[in-house]
């Protein structure tokens, strides 16, 4: 089994998961730097709020996993912040970096279905690196499988394939599967929003149906998913983000063919 431990140094531990959260945190930086200057979106604006949002973000993906599993955290507190080892949930980072991101973009007169859409690509490139994480922590695995169920599938690395073998069995690698489809969602939102008509917020739309059905399907084959009951919480949230995400596209394409268009450069914001 691959150690979760990148290196140590005076006895810390630096985790291949902090890293690639940093990593996927300073590429998404740049990402949504280069995009939002091309509408004349100062600078300034972009660190701050991407500052405030990571901030907020990482502290609600935490408090929504330690909600979820407050019977082991009521009896260890100091845990709590721990986060890495593991454990920071992304619908409630997705639900807290979106209240930071509306507000701080309404305080600053920015359009804020714009600027949602110029932090999608970034947000889901992120979540692909991110999942990675998962896999140094041996985390978001599936089910119990054969061994040459995986090497049949031919698109799994053997690396991954041997890494999976936890707890005496071999697992599906979901983070993997769910890694690659953020990918290919990345992908697809770079030429979506480069489309003449593309409107504000129907990039932000593609995102939540896009992560919504995948999410919602990778959830039935994860075997340490946050239930409530029998119910896994990231399948109900996963659709209503899709229902949403739904509403958004349609009622946008209904306006007229010119208005409210994503590609229209805005006044130079000034503060």
């Amino acid at each position: 089994m691959i150690s979760p431990v990148a290196f140590e140094i005076f006895g810390f531990e630096l985790r291949w998961y902090s890293i690639l959260i940093l990593l996927g945190v300073v590429l998404a930086y740049f990402l949504i730097k280069s995009e939002s200057g091309r509408f004349k979106i100062k600078h300034e604006f972009v660190f701050n709020l991407m500052f405030w949002t990571i901030i907020f973000g990482i502290v609600g993906a935490r408090l929504y996993y330690v909600l979820f599993n407050m019977s082991y955290y009521k009896d260890h507190l100091s845990e709590i912040v721990k986060v890495w080892n593991g454990g920071l949930a992304i619908h409630g980072g997705l639900l807290v970096g979106l209240f930071v991101i509306i507000f701080y973009s309404h305080k600053y007169k920015v359009n804020p279905k714009k600027m949602l859409d110029i932090i999608c690509p970034a947000l889901i490139l992120g979540q692909a690196i991110g999942r990675w994480g998962n896999f140094f922590n041996a985390e978001a695995y599936g089910g119990v499988v054969e061994y040459k169920t995986l090497v049949d599938l031919k698109f799994i690395p053997q690396f991954v394939i041997d890494n999976m073998y936890i707890n005496d069995a071999y697992h599906l690698p979901m983070f993997y599967f769910e890694s690659l489809l953020c990918f290919l969602g990345f992908i697809i939102i770079l030429f979506i929003r480069r489309k003449k008509y593309i409107k504000n917020g129907q990039v932000f739309s593609f995102y939540l149906m896009w992560y919504g059905f995948i999410r919602f399907f990778i959830e039935f084959f994860r075997t340490d998913a946050l239930l409530i009951g029998k119910l896994k919480i990231a399948q109900l949230v996963s659709v209503v983000m899709f229902l949403v995400g739904l509403y958004i596209m349609i009622s946008q394409s209904r306006k007229p063919k010119l208005d409210d268009l994503y590609n229209s450069v805005d006044k130079e914001i000034i503060f």
